[in-house]
């Protein structure tokens, strides 16, 4: 049943529950998305895997979250079962054989997988604010705050700098109100405080140095196999907000790094984002609206992007409407939310003159979804009643020998378990800290010098404690406006436009994306 160009998914199934015919994704169209929905114990973990192996198979890397452990058995070869051979005799798998799959494991706390991190830098203050849950107060002051940094030259790679550069900021508030906007210390302060809450719920962990490489994540193995990238988010689901946000983040990156490849023969890389709801709880409008925009242009990129939730009123219509494949697990009609989301997740499909969608998505089986993809010229197909296929991986955990062992030869080994601290904000705002306090001990011991002239004049920007200096003044015998103002010669209309150069390269011009992330 197996077809090149496509992954199996299973078999539909008649009126009479007789054999259809086999159910496939369209290679060439699996970077237009999708949507695996369903309760709880319908199956969806499975699924995912049985997607996640035939990507891999067609030499397309994959990256998934790993929320309840089970999926990391993909890393292992499948045993022989009871219920995995009668499924494959029930649909007529007569291909089905057990295999192993190249899997690297990740995990943000360095435990159960390779540390994941990003920088301060890097996520972008939209992110940031998202993962502080912070106000629109609070939101405009962490944009001044990334602001100056780009300015003055300030690495912010970890949680350490942007408290250093929120302390910097809060001693200079008046200054810097004057040039950037009003900041206020009781933002500053409550941002400050957030922070604390990031860190006891172990966000410190996610921010440092080696940021992740996408390039990582975008592997093929010597057999030709995508690598499966698999994160460990059974501890990270302690706080959703940071899982969702890391995840929001890696995608934003995908978007920002990879380049236009237009409608590939398959994906350069899939994506599968579990307990999707929990990257849209909550999250202000401007957010969703470039949830939106992304996973509307990263088709170009040649990514896909799946969506796994409960429910699919989880996912904003803006957003499900870029969802090209959907397969719908079992959903429970108890209460009115309840019977509103069967009804929606019927509407959503190609009907099916053979049954009535509301109807049987309520009595589907174990293992059994109604399946709609994307076919010829890119329309849907009529939905179908479909017995998944068995995966050919295990079905369940690995041991921690297992994984320990799959994390021993792996192909990054050494790269991301060790921290790296270079010079960052911290150690720059300490050291202009330092020089402040010489500086003043250094004047109170000569106060017989005499104070700097009145009305000296600075080119470009200026921070406190960046770009000044008392040499500023002008030559003897200049001529001043009512107001200090001074007319530029040319020369120094030149000499102005190299120091904006430099310090622009020292400040590194750093380009922000759609969701406020570097571009690299």
């Amino acid at each position: 049943m197996l077809e090149d160009g496509k992954i199996f998914i299973g078999a539909s199934r008649n009126p009479d529950d007789s054999i259809n015919k086999g159910e496939y994704l369209d290679l060439k169209f699996g970077n237009r998305h999708g949507l695996v929905t369903g309760a709880t114990g319908t199956g969806k973990t499975v699924t995912l895997q049985v997607l996640a192996e035939g990507f891999a198979k067609a030499g397309v890397p994959v990256f998934a979250a790993d929320i309840k452990g089970d999926l990391s058995g993909i890393a292992a070869k499948g045993e022989p079962k009871d219920f995995l051979t009668k499924r494959a005799e029930q649909i007529g798998f007569a291909d089905y054989e057990f295999d192993q799959f190249p899997v690297i494991f990740w995990d943000l706390f360095g435990e159960k997988g390779h540390r994941v991190r990003t920088t301060v830098a890097e996520m972008g203050p939209l992110l940031l604010a998202r993962l502080m849950d912070a106000s629109e107060p609070q939101e405009g002051v962490i944009n001044i705050a990334f602001k100056i940094a780009d300015k003055a030259g300030l690495p912010l790679l970890d949680l350490k700098d942007f408290t250093a550069l929120l302390n910097y900021m809060g001693e200079n508030a008046s200054e810097l109100s004057n040039q950037f906007g009003l900041i206020s210390k009781a933002s500053v302060g409550s941002i400050q405080r957030a922070l604390l809450v990031l860190e006891q719920q172990g966000a410190e962990h996610f921010f440092g140095e080696p940021a992740l490489k996408i390039s990582d994540i975008m592997r093929t193995s010597n057999n030709g196999y995508g690598q499966i990238s698999v994160l460990a988010a059974d501890k990270l689901m302690m706080n959703p907000r940071l899982y969702a946000t890391f995840l929001l983040w890696l995608l934003s990156e995908l978007f920002e790094e990879l380049p236009e490849v237009g409608d590939p023969d398959k994906p350069k890389l899939v994506f599968f984002f579990d307990e999707a709801h929990l990257l849209f709880n909550d999250a202000p409008k401007v957010l969703v609206e470039r949830v939106e925009q992304v996973v509307r242009l990263i088709r170009s990129k040649g990514v896909g992007v799946y969506f796994v939730t409960q429910n699919p009123l989880d996912v904003p219509e803006t957003v499900l409407a870029q969802l090209g494949n959907r397969l719908q697990h079992a959903l429970r009609a108890y209460s009115p939310r309840e019977q509103k989301a069967v009804k929606t997740a019927a509407d959503t499909f190609r009907p099916n003159p053979a049954f009535d969608c509301a109807t049987v998505i309520t009595t589907l089986g174990t293992g059994e979804a109604l399946v709609s993809t994307l076919e010829a010229k890119g329309a849907p197909s009529i939905v179908e009643r479909t017995l998944i296929r068995p995966p050919s991986g295990r079905v369940g955990p690995v041991s921690d020998a297992e994984r320990q062992q799959v994390m021993d030869h792996s192909p990054v080994l050494g790269v991301y378990d060790e921290d790296v601290d270079r010079e960052s904000a911290f150690e720059m705002l300490a050291a202009r800290a330092k020089k402040a306090a010489d500086s003043e001990a250094a004047k109170r011991a000569q106060e017989e010098a005499p104070a700097p002239q009145e009305g000296s004049t600075t080119s470009g920007w200026t921070l406190p404690g960046f770009g000044g200096s008392d040499d500023d003044q002008p030559a003897r015998g200049q001529s001043r406006g009512r107001a200090g103002y001074q007319r530029e010669t040319v020369m120094e209309a030149a000499m102005k436009s190299v120091a904006r150069t430099v310090a622009t390269q020292v400040g590194r011009a750093l380009v922000r994306g759609i969701l406020g992330s570097l571009k690299r």
